[in-house]
C-alpha cells in the first residue's frame, strides 16, 4: 500500500493549516484515513487536532526562553533538534503504515528555499520510512493584487521546488477572496495562474525607478527559463476545490496505482465466491 506524505509549505498568514484542516475533512467525509503531523513548534490552534505534533518533542516558546534565541533562530534550532531526534519520529509515525499523512509546516521560508534540513528530513521519510511525498506550496492570492510581491512569491516557489527535488504542486490560496476584486480581470487571472513572466514588466517598469527595469527582466528570464511554476486555484471552504487538489495529490503520489479494485456495488473481489460472478439472482 502506498505511504502518502504530503507537506504544506508556504509563508506565514497563506492559509496552510486551514487548508490542511478542510483537506482532512474531506478525506475522512469519504472514508479515506488520513492524520495531521504538526512541524510547527509555534503553531497554537488546529481545527483537527494533530495525530503528531512536534511540540511534544520541542516548543519554539521553549527554546526561546530557555535559550533566549529569537524566533527565526529558535525554529532552526527547533528542526536541528527533530533531525537529531528522528528516532522520535519513527516511533510516531510507525502506527500508520498505509495512511495519508498530512505535514502543516511552520512560515519560516528559509526552510524552502536555502536551508537544507527540509529535504533532509523527506529522504528520510522516503528512505526509512517509505513515504511518497509531495510538497504543496501555497502563495496567498491577493499578492496578485501586487504583481511585484506575486513574482517575488513565484521566486520563492521556484526556490522550493528546485531544492526539495520531489513532487510539488504551487496552490495559489484564499481565492475567494478575489470575487470582488474589479481590478484584475479573467484573462490576468489565467495568465497569473500559468505564471505568464511577461505581467513583471510594462506596468511595474512603469512605477520603478529605472535602474531596476534590467533587474526586472533578468527575472523575467529565469522564470522563463525555468518554466516550472503554475498555480492551482484554492478555496480552502470549497469542498469541489479541495477534492481538486486531493487528485492531484493522488496523481503525483500514484496513490490510485496501488488501492485495491472495488467492485461499483462496493464488493471487493475476494469476497465474491468462485462460480458466482456474472449471474443473476434467482
Amino acid at each position: 500500500m502506498v505511504k502518502v506524505a504530503a507537506f504544506a509549505c508556504g509563508v506565514a498568514s497563506s492559509g496552510k493549516s486551514t487548508f490542511c484542516g478542510s483537506l482532512i475533512s474531506y478525506m475522512k467525509s469519504i472514508g479515506r484515513s488520513c492524520h495531521l503531523v504538526n512541524l510547527d513548534p509555534a503553531a497554537e490552534n488546529f481545527d483537527w487536532e494533530p495525530t503528531v505534533d512536534i511540540r511534544d518533542l520541542i516548543s519554539l516558546e521553549d527554546v526561546m526562553d530557555e535559550l533566549d534565541y529569537g524566533p527565526n533562530g529558535g525554529l532552526i534550532y527547533c528542526f536541528e533538534f527533530l533531525m537529531e531526534n528522528l528516532d522520535w519520529l519513527n516511533e510516531e509515525l510507525g502506527d500508520y503504515d498505509e495512511d495519508y499523512l498530512i505535514f502543516d509546516m511552520p512560515g519560516q521560508i528559509e526552510l524552502y528555499t536555502h536551508v537544507p534540513i527540509l529535504p533532509t528530513l523527506i529522504r528520510h521519510l522516503q528512505m526509512t520510512l517509505n513515504y511518497r511525498p509531495c510538497a504543496l506550496y501555497l502563495l496567498e492570492s491577493q499578492f496578485l493584487v501586487d504583481r511585484a510581491k506575486f513574482f517575488a512569491g513565484v521566486l520563492s516557489a521556484m526556490s522550493a521546488m528546485v531544492m526539495l527535488e520531489i513532487p510539488h504542486l504551487n496552490l495559489l490560496s484564499k481565492m475567494d477572496l478575489l470575487k470582488d476584486n474589479s481590478s484584475i480581470s479573467r484573462a490576468d487571472l489565467k495568465r497569473f495562474l500559468n505564471t505568464d513572466p511577461l505581467l513583471l514588466v510594462g506596468e511595474i517598469n512603469e512605477k520603478m525607478n529605472p535602474k531596476f527595469h534590467e533587474l526586472n527582466q533578468c527575472i523575467v528570464q529565469l522564470i522563463d527559463d525555468f518554466n516550472m511554476v503554475n498555480f492551482i486555484p484554492l478555496e480552502s471552504h470549497n469542498e469541489e476545490s479541495v477534492e481538486k487538489v486531493l487528485s492531484y495529490i493522488d496523481d503525483a503520489t500514484q496513490w490510485h496505482e496501488d488501492q485495491e479494485p472495488r467492485d461499483p456495488d462496493g464488493i471487493e473481489p475476494d469476497d465474491i465466491e468462485p462460480g458466482t460472478a456474472g449471474m443473476d439472482d434467482e
